[in-house]
C-alpha cells in the first residue's frame, strides 16, 4: 500500500473495528508503506468526535491529529466524555499524548449576566465552558453524571424535531427524531445528541428532495426566502463537492436553527454546580471565550456581538465564582480582541488553553495562526494540561492547580513552566 485517500482512511477508522485498522494503519506506515507523517510542535486541545457531532470516531481523531503532524491532541466532546477508553488506545497505538475533556453549557440565569448573551449564539444566559485536563480514572464518573443530561437534552430535541417539521411539512420534508436522528449519534454508547446532529438529518433530507445544487438553492432562496452567502452557495452548486452535507449544516446552523431552537432549561446545570464537579473530579473549568463574530471562520455562525461589550465586567466574576482558565481559538479573534483576552488572562491568573474546535471534515487540525510567536505560551500550557491530566491520575494532589503545587509553586507562569517539563518528559 503507497498510499491511502483521505475518505478510505476515514471509513476503516469509524468501522466497528477501527482500533485493529488503526494499528495495521500505523503499522504501514512505520514500515514505509505509507507516508510517515512529520511531526511538529502544533497542538490543538478540543476535537470533537462522533459521541457528540464530528465525521471521526476518537480513533480517526488520533489519527488525523497523527498525520497533519500534531505532537499531541485532545479530545472533547459536548455532553460526553464517553469516547475515553477508545481516544486514549489509539493515542497509544500512535505514540501520541493526548488530553481529554467535555464541553457543556451551563445556567447563569441566576447571576448578574443572566439576561446577556455570553458566548451562546442561540441562548442568553447561557455559557459555553470546556473541563479540560480529566483525570483518566474519573472519565466514567463525569459521563455518568451527564447521562441524565444527555436524556433531559433529548426531551427539548424532539421538541426542536417538531419545530422543523412545522417549518418544512408543507414542502413535504419531515425528520423522525428516532429514525432520522439517533441513528447519527453515539448516544447508546454514552454520546450526545446536539443540535448539529438535528441539523444533519434536515440537511440529509433536503439533499435527497433537491439533489440539483441548483433546485436547492432556488429552495432556500425563493421559497423559504431565506439568504445564501455566496461562497456556501458555490460550495451546494459544485456537484463533485465532497463536503456538500456538511456545507449545508453550516448553513443550517447559521440561518435556520434560530426559527426552531427551543430555549435549554432543565438539562443545563448551574454554573457553580459544574465548577464544583470540576474541583472535585480534577479536570479544569475554562470559560470559552467566542467573542463578537464578523465573518465566521467556519460559515456556520452569523454576525453578532457576545462577551466583548462587557469583558471587563465578566472576567472578574469568572474568577470569582471559580473558573481557573479561559480558553480561545487563534484563528477565530482578531488581533486586538486576542491583546485584549489575554491581558485580562494575566490580569486575573487564568491559564490559557488554546484549541481549534473541530467538528467538520474542512477544517484542518492544524491552527496556522497558533504559530505566531506570541502564542508560544498556548504550546506551554498545552504541554503543561498533558502532565496536569496524566499525572494527577490516580494521584489528585499532582493535579496543576491541587493546593499542595498551588503551594509548591504559586506563581502561574513557574508553574506551567515546571508541568510543561514534566508534560515533554512522560513516555506515551
Amino acid at each position: 500500500m503507497e498510499n491511502i485517500t483521505r475518505e478510505e482512511a476515514l471509513r476503516l477508522l469509524n468501522a466497528p473495528e477501527r482500533l485493529e485498522n488503526l494499528k495495521r494503519l500505523v503499522q504501514d506506515a512505520k514500515e514505509g508503506r505509507l507516508p510517515l507523517p512529520e511531526t511538529h510542535s502544533d497542538v490543538n486541545n478540543h476535537i470533537h468526535t462522533t459521541y457528540s457531532f464530528s465525521p471521526y470516531s476518537p480513533t480517526a481523531a488520533v489519527w488525523f491529529s497523527w498525520q497533519a503532524g500534531l505532537c499531541t491532541c485532545g479530545l472533547m466532546d459536548h455532553d460526553s466524555i464517553g469516547g475515553a477508553e477508545e481516544f486514549l488506545e489509539a493515542c497509544h497505538i500512535v505514540g501520541m499524548p493526548g488530553t481529554m475533556g467535555l464541553e457543556c453549557r451551563a445556567s447563569m440565569s441566576d447571576t448578574p449576566f443572566g439576561d446577556r448573551r455570553l458566548n451562546n449564539p442561540d441562548q442568553k444566559g447561557c455559557a459555553y465552558l470546556t473541563l479540560h485536563g480529566v483525570p483518566h480514572d474519573k472519565a466514567g464518573e463525569l459521563n455518568a453524571c451527564f447521562g441524565k443530561y444527555r436524556d433531559l437534552r433529548n426531551r427539548r430535541n424532539r421538541k426542536m424535531v417538531e419545530g422543523i417539521n412545522g417549518l418544512l411539512r408543507a414542502y413535504g420534508i419531515e425528520v423522525d427524531f428516532d429514525r432520522d436522528v439517533l441513528p447519527l449519534s453515539n448516544y447508546a454508547a454514552g454520546g450526545s445528541v446536539t443540535e448539529r446532529h438535528l441539523s444533519c438529518a434536515l440537511a440529509k433530507k433536503l439533499l435527497e428532495r433537491y439533489p440539483a445544487g441548483a433546485d436547492l438553492i432556488s429552495f432556500i432562496k425563493n421559497d423559504m426566502r431565506l439568504p445564501v452567502s455566496g461562497k456556501i452557495e458555490g460550495y451546494l452548486l459544485d456537484g463533485n463537492n465532497p463536503h456538500r452535507l456538511y456545507d449545508l449544516i453550516g448553513w443550517i446552523k447559521a440561518q435556520l436553527i434560530s426559527r426552531f431552537y427551543v430555549d435549554a432549561k432543565e438539562e443545563l446545570m448551574d454554573i457553580r454546580d459544574v465548577l464544583d464537579m470540576a474541583d472535585r473530579i480534577g479536570a479544569i473549568a475554562s470559560y470559552a471565550y467566542l467573542g463578537d463574530v464578523g465573518d465566521s471562520v467556519t460559515g456556520d455562525k452569523k454576525a453578532q456581538t457576545f462577551e466583548d461589550e462587557y469583558l471587563d465586567e465578566l472576567f472578574p466574576y469568572l474568577k470569582e465564582i471559580g473558573f481557573k482558565a479561559v480558553s480561545y481559538m487563534p484563528s477565530r479573534n482578531t488581533p486586538a480582541q486576542l491583546d485584549r483576552l489575554r491581558a485580562l488572562c494575566d490580569r486575573y491568573q487564568m491559564f490559557q488553553i488554546s484549541g481549534e474546535d473541530i467538528n467538520q471534515p474542512r477544517q484542518a487540525f492544524v491552527c496556522m495562526a497558533q504559530r505566531d510567536p506570541k502564542f508560544s505560551n498556548l504550546y506551554e500550557a498545552t504541554w503543561a494540561l498533558i502532565a496536569h491530566e496524566w499525572l494527577s491520575t490516580g494521584h489528585p494532589e499532582k493535579g496543576f492547580f491541587s493546593k499542595e503545587a498551588v503551594a509548591k509553586i504559586p506563581d502561574m507562569k513557574e508553574r506551567i513552566a515546571a508541568y510543561a517539563k514534566q508534560g515533554r518528559e512522560l513516555t506515551f
